[in-house]
C-alpha cells in the first residue's frame, strides 16, 4: 500500500511522491524558545518524529530541518525576568537548552539540524533583496513588506480570497503599507515598547528592544514569516517535500511562507503541507500565552516516556486532543500493558518452553495481521491510533496463547518481539528494555544521591574518589558541570 497524506494546499488526501525516490526533505516549523516547551508543543514533536521514522522505515533518507525561533518580541519580553538573561539572546539560549533536554528525553531523533534565525540573517536579507529586485516586496519608512496582490495565488493555502483577508501586522504599519493585507519582511529598529508589554511577564523590570542588525533598508529586525522560507532553502532546497507545523500557523505564516517562497523562486516551496491540529486543556488550546499548560518535564517525571508517547499517539497528528486526568491514566494503562506483554514474550522465548517443533497458528497469525493492519494504519496519513491499535490487539493475543499453552512456538514468540521493537520501539518510539514508564524522577534522585556523596568525598580532600564518581557518572551519560551554587548535572549527555 502507497503513503497517502492529507495536503493541506489541495484538501486531499493524496499518494506521496517525493521529487527524489529515495530521499525526502522534511521542514517542521519549530518552538519560539520564549517559554518552556509544553505538552502542546510534544504532541506535534512527536507526531513529526514517527513520520521521519515511518518514511525511513520505507526506505526514504530523510533531511529533517526543525528551527528555532530565537527572534521574537515574546523572547525580548522575557529580557531580565527570573534570571533568564539579560538579553534577547540569552533568555532565547536558555530555553534551546531547555528545549534539547526535553527533545531528547521523549525519545526524538535528532533532526539534520536546528537553524536558529539569529545565525540566518545574512540569507534573510538576501532573500529580502530579491523579492524586492522581482517587484514582489516594496521599502517603506525603512520597513520591507511583501505585497500580496503580485502573488496570484496568494490565499490558496487557507482557503482565502485576498479581498476577504483582514489587516496584518501592527497598527502602526497600516499608514506604511500599500494593501492591509500586505506582510512585514523586514521591520525598521527594534521591538517597540507595546509590542513587549502585551507579552511582559512581570511589569517592574525595564523593558528591552531587542536585537537589530544592518540591512540595505537600515537598522531593524527580520519579519516572523520571512525566516523560515530562509532558512529551510539555506539547509534543504527551493522546493520541498513535507512541510509540517500547527494549524494554526496555516494563517498567516504558512501562506505568508508560500507566498515569499515562490514568488521569490518562482518554484512550488512545498509539495505537501501536513497540519497538526489543537491540543486543548480544558477546551482551550493549550498555550503559553494562556498559562494553561502542563511542561514536557512535568509530564514525564508523573507518567514516564512510554505513557506520555502512547498517550500523544493515541490520536492522529491532524485529529483534536484533549488532554483530561482519565486520558492520561488510559494513555499509562496501556503503556504498561504493552510494556508487560513485551517483557513476558522475551521472557517465554528466551526459556526452555519455547520449542522449535511447536506450531502456534493463532499467535502467527495475529502477528501476521497486525503487522499488516500497523502497515495499512501507518500508510494512511500517519494514523497513529490505527497503528497502536494493531500493536495493542497482538498484546492481547500473545498473552492468551501463554497463559493457554505450557509449551510455546519459538519461532512465532520470536517474530512476535521482533513486531513489538520494530513497531513499537522503531516506529512509535516507545522504549521496552529501559523502564522508561513509571517514576522516571527516581533517576534524577539517584543520580543526585551520587553527587552528595561526591560532594562529601570533594569537602573531606578525597578528590582521587571524587574524580572516579565523575567518571562513571559521565559515562552513564551523566554530564556535570561545577558551578558556584553547587553540581548541576544533564541526563543522556552520552547518547
Amino acid at each position: 500500500m502507497t503513503l497517502r497524506v492529507e495536503n493541506t494546499l489541495t484538501g486531499e488526501r493524496e499518494p506521496f511522491e517525493p521529487q527524489d525516490p529515495d530521499s525526502v526533505l522534511l521542514y517542521y516549523c519549530g518552538l519560539t524558545v520564549s517559554d518552556r516547551a509544553h505538552l502542546g508543543h510534544a504532541r506535534t514533536w512527536v507526531h513529526v518524529d514517527v513520520m521521519h521514522r515511518w518514511l525511513e522505515h520505507l526506505g526514504y533518507a530523510v533531511r529533517h530541518v526543525e528551527n528555532f525561533t530565537d527572534v521574537n518580541e515574546k523572547i525580548v519580553a522575557r529580557v531580565g525576568e527570573d534570571d533568564l538573561g539579560d538579553s534577547e539572546n540569552a533568555v532565547a539560549r536558555g530555553f534551546i537548552e531547555k528545549t534539547l533536554d526535553d527533545m531528547r528525553a521523549l525519545n526524538l531523533k535528532r533532526a539534520e539540524v536546528y537553524p536558529r534565525v539569529s545565525e540566518h540573517i545574512p540569507e534573510i536579507v538576501d532573500l529580502v533583496e530579491r523579492l524586492v529586485e522581482g517587484g514582489h516586496a516594496y521599502e517603506s519608512n525603512g520597513s520591507v513588506y511583501f505585497d500580496v496582490g503580485s502573488f496570484d495565488s496568494y490565499g490558496e493555502l487557507s482557503n482565502q480570497r485576498l479581498d476577504e483577508i483582514e489587516s496584518q501586522g501592527d497598527p502602526d504599519e497600516r499608514s506604511e503599507k500599500r494593501h492591509p493585507a500586505d506582510f512585514a519582511l523586514w521591520k525598521a529598529g527594534g521591538v517597540s515598547p507595546e509590542a513587549v508589554s502585551e507579552h511582559r511577564h512581570d511589569e517592574s523590570v525595564a523593558p528591552s528592544s531587542g536585537q537589530t542588525w544592518e540591512s540595505p533598508w537600515g537598522e531593524g529586525r527580520p519579519g516572523w514569516h520571512i525566516e523560515c522560507s530562509a532558512m529551510s532553502m539555506a539547509h534543504l532546497d527551493e522546493t520541498i517535500d513535507i512541510h509540517v507545523g500547527g494549524r494554526d500557523l496555516v494563517f498567516p505564516h504558512h501562506e505568508n511562507e508560500r507566498a515569499q517562497s515562490e514568488a521569490a523562486t518562482g518554484e512550488t516551496f512545498s509539495e505537501y503541507w501536513l497540519h497538526a491540529d489543537l491540543f486543548a486543556m480544558d477546551d482551550e488550546k493549550m498555550s503559553s500565552s494562556l498559562g494553561n499548560f502542563i511542561t514536557v518535564d512535568e509530564a514525564l517525571a508523573d507518567y514516564g516516556l512510554n505513557a506520555i508517547r502512547t498517550f500523544l499517539l493515541s490520536g492522529s497528528y491532524n485529529s483534536t486532543q484533549t488532554y483530561s486526568e482519565s486520558a492520561i491514566q488510559e494513555a499509562v494503562e496501556r503503556a504498561e500493558r504493552l510494556e508487560r506483554t513485551h517483557e513476558r514474550a522475551v521472557a517465554a522465548l528466551d526459556g526452555p518452553d519455547a520449542r522449535t517443533k511447536v506450531d502456534d497458528e493463532r499467535l502467527r497469525d495475529a502477528v501476521d495481521d497486525t503487522r499488516e493492519a500497523f502497515t495499512t494504519a501507518m500508510n494512511d496519513d500517519f494514523n497513529t491510533r490505527g497503528a497502536l491499535a494493531a500493536l495493542l490487539e497482538l498484546a492481547t493475543v500473545i498473552n492468551s496463547r501463554l497463559d493457554a499453552e505450557d509449551e510455546h512456538d519459538y519461532r512465532a514468540l520470536k517474530r512476535a518481539v521482533e513486531t513489538f521493537e520494530e513497531f513499537g520501539e522503531g516506529i512509535l518510539g516507545l522504549s521496552f528494555t529501559e523502564g522508561t514508564t513509571g517514576e522516571v524522577g527516581i533517576a534524577d534522585e539517584l543520580v543526585e544521591l551520587l553527587l552528595d556523596v561526591r560532594e562529601s568525598a570533594r569537602e573531606a580532600g578525597n578528590y582521587d574518589r571524587a574524580d572516579e564518581l565523575r567518571t562513571e557518572l559521565e559515562a552513564l551519560g551523566v554530564e556535570i558541570q561545577d558551578t558556584d551554587d553547587g553540581p548541576t548535572y544533564r541526563l543522556g549527555a552520552g547518547e
